[in-house]
């Protein structure tokens, strides 16, 4: 099977369906990684300024 005539028509461009395209919007996976990763952040923000302040 040679699929390579079948991409370099159309003069190079490249054409997408609505069936190849990525649904739009954050799945639950991304927020529940963006509430984990600030959730340390602000956790361990006192911490280090805490730490700072004692050091320096």
């Amino acid at each position: 099977m040679n699929n390579q005539n079948d991409m370099a028509s159309h003069d190079g461009a490249t054409q997408y369906s609505l069936d190849d395209a990525e649904p739009q919007g954050f799945s639950t996976e991304d927020i529940i990684w963006a509430v984990g990763i600030w959730s340390v952040i602000l956790t361990l923000s006192p911490v280090i300024v805490f730490y700072m302040l004692m050091v320096a």
